[in-house]
């Protein structure tokens, strides 16, 4: 699997006796000859996953801030919000898909129904702080794995069990990239 994405840049010009240089500041694209994320297969519930730390994510609409675990099995989401292996990670070209429980344990992804379009959802990982914003949300059956194909924009996906206390939906909440400040 190749996957070669280039996270966004700010944009920086800087100009001596010889040279100007600018660097791209806009959305993340995909480099040439690059493939997009290939998401691994939905692990059984009780598959352990390893405890990796992949970053944070911040929705203050909803007073989120919280840690994003790589996995998302039962075990990981139990710890908190987990991002789904092979798919996107913020700031690169590809879609992020992260899930979280709404009832149980930490309950992260309790008022995900709250989210309107326009509201931001804010990553921070090793690579930088990268912005988001909410474009729609949709309820799917749990079977619709559609959710996790990869775009060839930077795109974000939260999923959750819906309604609260029962497992027989996901809600699913869609955002957009809009910026980043890399590392």
């Amino acid at each position: 699997m190749s996957t070669t994405t280039e996270a966004a840049t700010t944009a920086v010009t800087t100009t001596n006796a010889a040279t100007t240089t600018t660097v791209y500041s806009g959305p993340p694209t995909l480099a040439p000859g690059a493939t997009l994320p290939t998401p691994e297969a939905p692990p059984a519930p009780d598959a352990p996953d390893p405890d990796i730390l992949i970053g944070r994510i911040e929705i203050p609409a909803i007073m989120l801030d919280t840690s994003i675990y790589q996995g998302i099995s039962e075990p990981t989401l139990d710890r908190g919000v987990g991002w789904w292996p092979g798919t996107a990670l913020p700031g690169n070209v590809g879609n992020i898909v992260l899930g979280g429980h709404r009832t149980s344990h930490d309950r992260p992804f309790r008022y995900l129904d709250l989210l309107q379009p326009g509201d931001e959802i804010v990553f921070t990982t090793t690579l930088g702080r990268f912005v988001y914003t909410v474009s729609r949300t949709e309820i799917v059956e749990p079977e619709d794995v559609w959710i996790i194909d990869q775009t060839e924009k930077a795109t974000a996906t939260l999923f959750a069990c819906h309604p609260p206390h029962s497992v027989k939906q996901r809600i699913v909440v869609f955002a957009d990239y809009v910026s980043g400040t890399p590392t």
